[in-house]
């Protein structure tokens, strides 16, 4: 409850977001495991004449934990690569699922099907946090996920890891039934 109190007061709300709510509780409760680790990303947007459209390229670098590299007969537990998009959260997206879709072929499932954007301290300006909520499917079932950041992409970033995280936590629920 504690946990849940602090990041309130960061600005997250889990209307809307119940696969990041389900993801704290279970993560604080020690009942899923860890399934990816971020080691660093970087975003571009380019835009190269008044004529062409901007797009983004993101660069990512994941560890994937030990026991999941071994289980699917893969040596090198960390996977570095790059994506573009037309914009830097596809990139990020694409980036993501890149690399993870060789431990994890499900998240090929998942589909964004929706991303919103608030301000939360409309009166700072271009210093405003914002809370980024995404709505994500695997054509079954639907669920939303949340990040706060004073950093848009990094916003973005978190409630894209927690959409994949559930879907993850989900499908390894299934198999255990």
């Amino acid at each position: 409850l504690e946990r849940i109190k602090e990041l309130e007061a960061q600005g997250y709300h889990f209307e809307g977001a119940e696969g990041s709510f389900e993801l704290l509780l279970k993560e604080t409760l020690g009942l899923t495991k860890k399934y990816f680790e971020l080691k660093g990303f970087r975003v571009l947007t380019e835009k190269r004449s008044e004529n062409e459209e901007a797009y983004a390229e993101a660069t990512i670098k994941v560890e994937i934990p030990e026991e999941v590299a071994k289980e699917r007969g893969i040596e090198d537990r960390f996977e570095h690569t790059a994506a573009e998009g037309r914009g830097p959260v596809e990139a990020l997206d694409k980036a993501l699922r890149k690399a993870l879709e060789k431990f994890y072929p499900s998240i090929r499932e998942v589909k964004l099907t929706d991303y919103k954007v608030r301000i939360l301290n409309e009166t700072a300006g271009t210093e405003a946090s914002p809370r980024v909520l995404i709505e994500s499917t695997d054509g079954k079932k639907k669920w939303g996920t949340v990040g706060v950041s004073p950093n848009i992409i990094e916003a973005s970033w978190l409630a894209l890891a927690d959409a994949i995280k559930y879907k993850l936590m989900k499908d390894e629920e299934k198999e255990k039934k």
